[in-house]
C-alpha cells in the first residue's frame, strides 16, 4: 500500500526555519573571511552540535555538559540571525567576530568529542525534584461486632450443681477533684446558667473545663 503524503505545517516551519539559520551562518562566516566551502561548513558545525547535545538531553537525560554545549550552539545560531539583521557591518565586520568565526571549529570539535565520549555521571545530572508522596489512607474503622447471644444453659441433672457465675466488676472509684478545679467549675456552670437558663450538662462542662470525661463526671456529681 502506498502512503499519502500529506503537509505538516510543523514540519514545514522547521525546514524555513533551519534553511534561514544556515543561510544567516553562512552569511556571517562569509563576512568573518572564511570563503568558499568553509563558509558552509560552519552552519553544519553548529546545526550538528545543537542536535548532538539535544540528543543527549534525550537519551540520558537532563546534564549540565549536555546543557552548556546547547545553549553554546544556540547562542552561536541565534547570534548569526541577528547580526546579519543590520546590526553589524557585514562589509567590515569586528575582530571580535572574526576571532570568534576562527576559534568556532575547535570549540566544535572539544564539545562533540565531550557529548560523544564522557559518560554521564551522578554528580553531572541536573537534580530532579522527588515527585510528592501520596498521602497516607486513612484507618478504617473497626466496624463493632454484634454481641454473641449467650447460648442457653442446659436443665442441670439431680444433685448436679449449678455452675457459678462469674464476678460482676465493681465500678472504679470516682477520681478526687481538687477543690479549686471544682471552685472554678461552679462559676463556669452558674455562669452557664446565667446565660441560658438552664443547667450546664456534663459534654459541656468537660469541653469548657478541657478534663477527661471521668473526671468531668465526677465534677458534675459534686455540683449537683
Amino acid at each position: 500500500m502506498t502512503r499519502s503524503i500529506r503537509p505538516d505545517a510543523v514540519l514545514i516551519q522547521a525546514v524555513i526555519a533551519g534553511a534561514l539559520s544556515f543561510a544567516h551562518l553562512h552569511d556571517l562566516a562569509a563576512a568573518a573571511g572564511q570563503t568558499g566551502w568553509k563558509a558552509w561548513a560552519y552552519p553544519i558545525s553548529v546545526d550538528l552540535l545543537l542536535v548532538a547535545a539535544w540528543r543527549r538531553l534525550r537519551s540520558d537525560g537532563p546534564s549540565r555538559l549536555a546543557w552548556c554545549w546547547f545553549l553554546i550552539a544556540l547562542v552561536a545560531s541565534l547570534g548569526a540571525n541577528v547580526a546579519t539583521a543590520g546590526f553589524l557591518d557585514l562589509d567590515q565586520p569586528p575582530a571580535l567576530l572574526r576571532l570568534g568565526v576562527a576559534g568556532w571549529p575547535a570549540l566544535a570539535f572539544l564539545g562533540g568529542t565531550l557529548l560523544a565520549h564522557s559518560p554521564t555521571t551522578a554528580g553531572d545530572r541536573v537534580p530532579v525534584p522527588p515527585a510528592p508522596a501520596a498521602p497516607a489512607p486513612a484507618p478504617e474503622m473497626e466496624r463493632e461486632s454484634a454481641p454473641v447471644p449467650a447460648p442457653h444453659a442446659a436443665p442441670l441433672a439431680a444433685g448436679e450443681e449449678s455452675p457459678a457465675l462469674p464476678a460482676v466488676a465493681e465500678p472504679a472509684p470516682a477520681p478526687p477533684v481538687p477543690a479549686a478545679l471544682v471552685a472554678h467549675a461552679r462559676k463556669v456552670a452558674d455562669d452557664h446558667q446565667t446565660r441560658t437558663g438552664s443547667p450546664i450538662d456534663t459534654d459541656t462542662l468537660r469541653a469548657r473545663l478541657g478534663v477527661p470525661a471521668h473526671m468531668a463526671d465526677a465534677i458534675a456529681a459534686q455540683l449537683t
